[in-house]
């Protein structure tokens, strides 16, 4: 669950300084000291022990006693950060109801210049562990989830910029932290669509991930469920595990994507598709 803008207003700057001060400290911390946050806010301890029981009974901040009395951001105090940085910048200005969610996100309509959806990377909970295998930029050692969130938005984030628009993708807005603010994809996914050529869009599927492997970016993720169809066309979403061409498994992985979509294909539509030659195609 999001915290709602209404109390991302009404936080206090004493508690916006807190959370500021765990974001800071987690990188050498698993459970920040009490006394780091007074050192770094410069507040008393009765200040900040009463700022901390109200972010504690927000959902924002967690408290650990074991070996010593420390605190430590959660997502609900991540969310809180990034939200006011983007709500500042001016990328948005409302938050709406939350429109998906996955194993490793949350996405949210939101308001900006128009209709936009903001995706909340949540990398832990769930899979960090499956995170820490199948993800080759994950950091060695000590990788708290908060930090295995960010650089996936990042890395997310980077795709959509570099894929733009010659990839049929979302239009990429803004980013901070573990949030990625992108345009609106008013349409369902493929897996919920009954289509009536479904050969035209299988091609042109395929063609849009020709496309990307030309720019230098394999999706390594593809299937009937992260692509949307809007006004009859297809827009490839989920873009947080993509590998680079040079990548010394390139052809086996894009060809994992290319099996997943022709399986879907023959599947529901019984098209038939040579694997060999759709993976030339696209390679070439």
């Amino acid at each position: 669950m999001v915290v709602s803008p209404e109390r991302i207003r009404t936080l206090h700057k004493y508690e916006k300084a807190i959370l500021t001060a765990l974001e800071r400290w987690m990188k050498r911390y698993e459970w920040v000291p009490k006394e780091t946050i007074q050192q770094s806010t410069g507040l008393s301890e009765s200040e900040v022990m009463y700022r901390i029981s109200r972010l504690m009974e927000w959902g924002m901040v967690r408290f650990n006693k074991v070996p010593y009395d420390g605190y430590a951001l959660v997502f609900g105090g991540y969310d809180t950060l990034a939200l006011a940085t983007l709500t500042r910048k001016g990328t948005i200005s409302a938050l709406g109801s939350k429109i998906g969610e996955g194993k490793e996100s949350v996405v949210y309509e939101a308001l900006g210049l128009g209709p936009v959806v903001i995706k909340f990377h949540r990398v832990g909970g769930r899979s960090f562990a499956s995170a820490r295998v199948n993800r080759e930029y994950m950091p060695e050692g000590n990788c708290p989830w908060l930090l295995a969130s960010r650089l996936s938005a990042e890395r997310e984030y980077a795709a959509l910029v570099a894929l733009h628009p010659k990839v049929s993708v979302p239009l990429p807005i803004g980013q901070n932290r573990h949030t990625v603010v992108m345009s609106l994809v008013d349409g369902p996914n493929l897996n919920r669509c009954q289509l009536e050529e479904p050969v035209t869009m299988l091609d042109e599927i395929l063609a849009h991930v020709h496309t990307a492997y030309g720019l230098g970016i394999i999706h390594a993720d593809l299937s009937e469920y992260n692509v949307l169809i809007e006004n009859g066309r297809p827009v490839i979403i989920d873009w947080p595990q993509w590998v680079e061409t040079s990548h010394p498994n390139a052809e086996s992985i894009v060809t994992r994507d290319i099996v997943n979509i022709l399986t879907y294909f023959k599947r529901k539509y019984k098209v038939e598709y040579d694997c060999g030659d759709a993976v030339r195609c696209v390679i070439s």
